[in-house]
């Protein structure tokens, strides 16, 4: 209640571990909301519900309209004459649905994702132009692209539109808003006429300004990985006017494992990415299984497999570039934050194809997730990993802290000070594992930083200080501007 008042505060929903996502209908006498289960994440199975708001506000004919523990559903929303839409999962790939007079109903059958991982709230790809016209976005092969969904005939029209990295997508009668980033242009707010089909960009998150001669263009590759599968990622080869390779040698590799782990690399412009291809360096950013965007058979490739499909589709997606001749097998090296710093760490530690590597506050110790973690994802390893302590050996196994002794390459490690998911002393103690070994290592805290550096300087600090970490490693030239950095050796 107003003025901290909570006599009429009335809780509606008691039942659930998680709730999320709740919408009246137009004329306000019907309620939908979506629920999980603490034991699974949103993205491995939800339900929607409807119910009747009685005049006290209480709700009534509660009933589950689509979901279970093998259904993810995403956003639902009512239409402007009251007909109950969402996107479900159902048919292996997240589809918009409508429910009517008892039934649900497809409206957009096709190997595309309309929805995405509910990290957070609000998330949302589509909306309502009418009460036939829904203006949506979706994504294919790691790219977004939005469209027009007429629900009367089922017809996806594609909207003609620069941008393949779509969030935020909202809609009113005559335009839609979103934020949309391309391969070459930084995100920004965009507002779409419906009417003409023209976009303007009202608000850019930077200012920007760059010659797009030193901008290198990503390309979808295809690679086939463990147990014959294939695996997904984006490919960006060096691109600087000036740059040339020495002789005939191939340029050296840097592999990113994108964080998460239910997460998905973007192709639009990064220009962290682009630090590296105009410093004579290819990157592949890797959509190992588990990622989204490629429908829910390849999101649950990652089941069971956190540290193993991850880490194989990695070691593939760079053996796939050497075998092409694209890049220096002897200069691969792999960096990755959080989630993907687990990856890195694990690709490091576990396997010898990578000849360095720089681990961004990484997870190293798998259990000590389990006590760090909150309410949100606190058994979201269960599925990824294994149950514990059921299957403790199975955490301790798959823990680089565990098996310090078989991290045998360069590495270079970046922390922050106040991190409590990974603590210092995890980066540190895999530091001295290597640095007793005489194997070259550094290791760089930020007084102050958290789980995920936020200050400027300290970013920059990062990307020149794992440059000259490289430099050093293969013997690169280095611009006297870089600072450079304490490496035991």
């Amino acid at each position: 209640g107003l003025n901290g008042d909570t006599s009429e505060v009335q809780p509606l929903v008691m039942d659930f571990d998680f709730v999320s996502s709740p919408r009246f209908s137009p004329n306000g006498d019907s309620l939908s909301w979506l629920s999980w289960e603490r034991t699974q994440m949103p993205w491995d199975g939800s339900q929607v519900w409807v119910a009747k708001v009685a005049a006290d506000g209480s709700l009534k004919d509660v009933q589950c309209v689509a979901g279970n523990s093998r259904e993810s559903i995403f956003q639902p929303e009512w239409s402007p004459d009251g007909v109950l839409h969402f996107v479900s999962d159902r048919s292996g790939w997240w589809n918009l649905y409508r429910y009517q007079a008892g039934q649900v109903e497809t409206l957009c059958d096709m190997e595309a994702e309309f929805g995405l991982p509910q990290w957070v709230f609000g998330m949302s790809t589509y909306g309502f132009a009418s009460r036939d016209r829904i203006v949506c976005a979706y994504s294919q092969n790691g790219l977004q692209h939005l469209a027009l969904l007429d629900t009367t005939s089922k017809e996806l029209s594609p909207i003609s539109a620069p941008y393949i990295s779509i969030s935020s997508l909202q809609v009113g009668a005559e335009f839609a808003a979103f934020v949309g980033a391309s391969t070459t242009t930084v995100p920004a707010v965009v507002k779409l006429n419906l009417a003409t089909g023209k976009c303007e960009e009202v608000r850019q998150a930077i200012a920007f300004d760059l010659d797009p001669a030193y901008l290198s263009q990503p390309r979808a590759i295809e690679f086939p990985t463990t147990d014959g599968a294939t695996s997904q990622g984006f490919y960006y080869p060096p691109t600087h006017p000036d740059y040339a390779t020495l002789g005939k040698r191939q340029p050296p590799l840097l592999v990113k494992s994108h964080g998460g782990p239910t997460g998905a690399a973007s192709a639009a412009l990064d220009l962290r990415t682009q630090y590296w291809t105009s410093r004579g360096f290819a990157v592949l950013d890797v959509n190992y299984g588990g990622s989204t965007g490629f429908g829910r058979a390849y999101r649950d490739r990652l089941l069971g497999k956190w540290g193993v499909v991850d880490v194989d589709d990695c070691a593939n997606g760079a053996k796939f570039l050497v075998e092409r001749g694209l890049v220096d097998g002897d200069r691969l090296v792999i960096r990755g934050s959080s989630a993907g710093g687990y990856t890195t760490l694990a690709a490091l530690t576990f396997r010898d194809d990578f000849k360095a590597g720089a681990v961004y506050y990484g997870i190293s110790d798998l259990e000590g997730l389990l006590r760090d973690t909150h309410k949100f994802e606190a058994r979201y390893f269960d599925s990824i990993v294994g149950l514990h302590p059921k299957e403790r050996e199975t955490y301790v196994a798959r823990s680089p802290i565990h098996h310090a002794e078989r991290l045998a390459c360069p590495v270079i490690f970046f922390q922050g000070s106040e991190d409590v998911v990974t603590p210092p002393e995890q980066a540190a103690s895999m530091a001295a594992a290597l640095r007793s070994r005489g194997i070259p290592v550094a290791y760089l805290e930020f007084e102050g930083e958290q789980h995920g550096f936020r200050r400027a300087e300290t970013i920059q600090r990062c990307l020149e200080a794992e440059l000259y970490f490289y430099a050093r490693m293969f013997k690169l030239r280095l611009p006297d501007s870089i600072e450079p950095v304490d490496i035991d050796i």
